[in-house]
């Protein structure tokens, strides 16, 4: 017997109707996209760190060498 836990309460797979089981296989396909996303999102939030601090060093060193 396979079971889910939705709501802190167990469900038998194998008792739901199909139409509950593709709602829960999509609920997990949107949970798995959310994941990627926010995956993709922290790697892109530290590209833009990193080009941020190189924008600064290059603008610092463009002050030294201008002044």
């Amino acid at each position: 017997m396979t079971t889910i836990t939705i709501d802190n309460k167990e469900y038998d797979l194998d008792q739901l109707s199909d139409e509950a089981k593709a709602q829960i296989v999509s609920i997990q396909f949107v949970d798995s996209e959310l994941q990627r996303i926010n995956a993709k999102a922290s790697v892109l939030q530290t590209a833009r760190l990193a080009y941020s601090k190189a924008l600064n060093d290059t603008l610092g060193q463009d002050l030294v060498f201008n002044s």
